[in-house]
């Protein structure tokens, strides 16, 4: 058997992986490496469509692939052996993915129900500039990560969180000003709403 080194693989701009890969891979695992990292993160990208799930299931197929090199017991299926690993590192991500949206709709339509019995809610979240009206609907009405909100509007991390205090901003403004809902020293609305147009 192969001595075991260190390797340290740089993954390519065009394949889509931002962190260095670090592994301790034999040699036959670096062979396969060389001949199959870019079809099958590819491949990979393909099935889930999430360049950061992507680079998670791709990591972790290869740290399969290693593990298990001993296993493969035909050379010339190796490609079928190191694609089947990867078919059910995105299997286990789906199972994973299907338990955890089953509880986020739960807690988005409770989320959802609670931010919509406020006293003029729907009509500033509507009146908010779409700059920041895309970021705030993402996350607090349809439960999106903000590191989601960033890919789908294609804007850094850092850019999301800024538009989300500025539509805080507005709207804690509109709810103070429109419905006297008052502020407390953290920034929270706090009270019961007098509004004029709601009651």
């Amino acid at each position: 058997m192969n001595a075991i080194i260190a390797v340290v693989v740089k993954i390519k701009i065009k394949v889509g992986l931002k962190p260095t890969f670090i592994l301790f891979l034999n040699m036959e695992t670096q062979k396969i490496w060389k001949q199959f990292n870019e079809e099958l993160y590819f491949f990979i990208l393909k099935k889930v469509k999430n360049k950061t799930t992507t680079n998670d299931i791709f990591q972790n197929a290869f740290l399969k692939i290693h593990k298990n090199r001993h296993q493969l017991k035909d050379e010339e299926k190796v490609k079928a052996w190191v694609f089947q690993i990867a078919r059910n590192e995105i299997a286990n991500f789906f199972k994973q993915e299907s338990i955890y949206v089953a509880t986020a709709i739960e807690a988005k339509q409770t989320v959802g129900d609670t931010y919509q019995h406020i006293c003029c809610f729907d009509k500033f979240i509507n009146d908010l500039p779409v700059l920041y009206k895309e970021p705030i609907e993402l996350v607090y009405l349809k439960g999106k990560k903000q590191n989601e909100v960033s890919e789908i509007l294609d804007i850094s991390l850092a850019n999301v969180k800024v538009r989300i205090k500025r539509a805080k901003d507005i709207l804690k403004k509109n709810f103070n000003e429109c419905c006297k809902y008052e502020i407390d020293k953290n920034g929270n609305l706090i009270g019961e709403p007098n509004c004029a147009k709601c009651n």
